[in-house]
């Protein structure tokens, strides 16, 4: 995760204010004869022989062909169960999922990510998988303890990470050599990276490149610099909004720095042009991405020519780490099917499969070598080492109204029009109140 979005993932796009409110209220429309969290059925794992069709909800497509290899594992042992794999494109992901949720028009298993797991859960639209724990066929102890945590909601677990991610700096090496500027070196630090950015933009102008790459993916650029900075996004166990501090505040104005030297893309053409994209195409020497977007990378022209160093240093090492969980709906007409594939998903077999195909970092502990063995020209295992520097990525019950408000906020103070300190400032004051309604 993604991710994971996020941010995704990956990533972590985010909703326009209107759309998050209105999937909100969705949702809450949809739950309100649920009565709060689902409670666990009687779990029974699937017979082999049971027949059943079912569907499963996705957002990366890049992640299918891991998935298809998963699934002809899984129909090695239920040869009945038919799994339909449904992609939608992440900037329409939730929107979609919030109007399914409000019609009882779930996938039989789909992806949720730390931002929207709560209100899902919360309103009963999640299966628990307390069952399958208590049968011995879901082991939490498998997976990251920060990252299992992220799908339990009041002492109930709904899910474990199907993998995991942090932030790394993607770096094509071509672009490097044409401008005549050396590699950085793995303990660089913030104005490092600014001044390689604005050095490497000036020498690329011709050809419509650039040095580096803000943007408004929040897990991949500022929540990274605001933990660099020794800040936080959520503050005080969830109570208060941590961007009315100093240190978020540089955590902002590293990125708004980038942009006005020149070193990045207006914050205008990165809304008009994701900056994945910008690298993927060879228009970008250095981006600060997922360990998700491998297989993109992988697939894509700078394939031969990417490197991955460790994110820059601020006031300390910092990177979010985050992971996306399979979910059972709770209102699933052939939920016995559906969990047997959560189960699958989540064991070794499959999750080492996942890693082997260098899809993503798998989160079964043990099974995560395979994709840093699955480019072997290129250091995978600089995601794995952040892992050590890693903090949690910034969550709450309601994370998409806060989520809307950083899209409607910050590029003010992006694109320069406004303010660092004043876009803060005011950005915390709102959150908080809205931190104070969950």
């Amino acid at each position: 995760m993604s991710r994971s979005s996020i941010p995704r993932r990956g990533v972590r796009r985010r909703l326009s204010i209107a759309s998050a409110a209105l999937g909100i209220s969705l949702v809450a429309a949809g739950c309100s004869s649920a009565g709060g969290p689902a409670a666990a059925d009687d779990y029974e794992a699937a017979p082999d022989d049971l027949s059943a069709s079912i569907t499963y909800g996705v957002w990366d497509q890049a992640q299918v062909a891991a998935i298809d290899a998963n699934l002809e594992g899984f129909n090695e042992l239920y040869p009945n169960i038919d799994v339909s794999v449904n992609v939608t494109p992440y900037a329409d992901y939730f929107t979609k999922l919030q109007t399914q949720a409000s019609s009882d028009s779930l996938p039989d298993l789909f992806w949720l990510n730390g931002p929207n797991f709560q209100l899902y859960a919360s309103n009963g639209k999640v299966e628990p998988i307390t069952g399958a724990v208590e049968a011995g066929d879901l082991d939490t102890e498998d997976y990251p303890e920060a990252l299992v945590d992220l799908y339990s909601l009041d002492g109930v677990q709904y899910g474990v990470p199907k993998d995991m991610d942090t932030i790394g700096v993607w770096v094509n090496e071509a672009l490097f050599e044409q401008a005549g500027v050396p590699l950085p070196e793995a303990d660089w630090t913030w104005d490092d990276f600014q001044r390689t950015a604005a050095t490497l933009s000036e020498a690329l102008s011709a050809q419509g490149a650039y040095g580096g790459a803000g943007g408004m993916d929040g897990q991949t650029t500022y929540y990274d610099t605001i933990a660099q900075a020794g800040g936080e996004v959520v503050a005080d166990d969830g109570a208060a909004s941590g961007y009315d501090t100093d240190e978020a505040k540089a955590g902002l104005q590293f990125w708004a720095d980038l942009i006005s030297s020149g070193g990045s893309p207006s914050i205008q053409q990165l809304t008009d042009t994701p900056a994945d994209q910008w690298f993927t195409s060879g228009k970008l020497a250095m981006y600060w991405g997922g360990s998700w977007l491998n297989a993109a990378v992988s697939d894509s022209p700078v394939s031969a020519t990417t490197e991955v160093l460790p994110l820059p240093a601020g006031e300390e090492k910092a990177t979010v780490i985050h992971g996306v969980s399979n979910v059972v709906a709770a209102g699933s007409e052939n939920k016995q099917a559906a969990q047997a594939l959560q189960v699958y998903l989540a064991g070794q077999e499959a999750q080492q499969q996942q890693g082997d195909l260098g899809a993503v970092i798998p989160a079964f502990t043990g099974t995560q070598q395979g994709f840093v063995d699955s480019a072997p020209d290129r250091d995978l295992q600089v995601f794995l080492d952040a892992v050590d520097y890693a903090v949690p990525l910034p969550v709450s019950k309601n994370s998409a109204a806060w989520n809307a408000l950083e899209d409607a906020e910050l590029p003010g103070a992006f694109s320069g029009d406004e303010s660092v300190d004043d876009v803060a400032t005011n950005l915390g004051e709102q959150m908080t109140a809205l931190l104070a309604k969950e």
